[in-house]
Formats: structure tokens, sequence, C-alpha cells
């Protein structure tokens, strides 16, 4: 049985929610992803925020991305996935809720990240081709 824990990429940095959105493009540029969870002062995740939603959301809206914070995106509360979730759950998690990336929860520690690519490397093709049908259908 496949875990997330032993297909995440470990090490996920979070931004703030206090943080700026230009900080978190920032940092995304920095770490070569396109998402960041989003964590509140209690160090608990409070969303996440995909380089999509700085352009729809603050860019395309007109906000000013060096004022407007992080948590002003969060949208309720976040998908995740258990550590020790296997890969079915994982599969019907990202399917279900249309997410490509599941922040992956140990206790209430986030340990990691579940991305789409992540599945691809680990799983057969056919579950593969199934969630990149799942996810790219409206």
């Amino acid at each position: 049985m496949t875990t997330a824990r032993q297909i995440m990429t470990e090490g996920t940095e979070c931004i703030g929610a206090e943080e700026s959105v230009l900080e978190a493009a920032k940092k995304m540029k920095q770490l070569g992803v396109g998402a960041l969870p989003i964590c509140g002062t209690d160090n608990k995740l409070k969303g996440m925020l995909t380089d999509r939603d700085i352009v729809v959301k603050v860019l395309g809206a007109g906000k000013d991305p060096a004022s407007c914070k992080a948590g002003e995106l969060a949208q309720g509360e976040a998908v995740t996935i258990g550590a020790d979730d296997d890969a079915d759950e994982i599969l019907r998690t990202m399917t279900e809720h249309k997410v490509r990336r599941l922040p992956v929860i140990d206790g209430h520690d986030l340990v990691g990240m579940v991305a789409q690519a992540d599945v691809a490397r680990a799983l057969p093709d056919p579950k593969v081709g199934d969630l990149l049908q799942a996810l790219s259908t409206d």
C-alpha cells in the first residue's frame, strides 16, 4: 500500500497569513513552486495560495500584491490528506475536490505536499490517467 508519506515532497514551506501576496510570489519563484500553504500565526494550515489565485484574484482584480495579505485569499478549510492515507484516498480526494496539490498532515503538523506529478511518478498508468482526466474536465 503506497501512502502519502511515501510519495509526498517533504520540506513544504508556508506563507504566513499576514505576509503579502507579493512576498508569496517571490517565495514561489525562489522555491520553484506554483502553490504555497497559507499558515496562521498559530502555525496551523489556513488554506492554499496558487499562482493562479495571484493572477486572477489579485492582479486581475486590480489589487496591489504588496498590500494584499495571503490570508485574504484563504477560502474555507484547506483540503488535506493524512500522511498515512493510501494512494486510493489521495486519488479520491484530488478527484472529489478537483485539486492538483494536497498538503500532507501528520496529526496537526504539515509534513509535505502531494502534487499531481508525485502521483504520476508513483502510481500505475491507468490510475494516473483516470486522475488526469478527472482534473482536466469541468
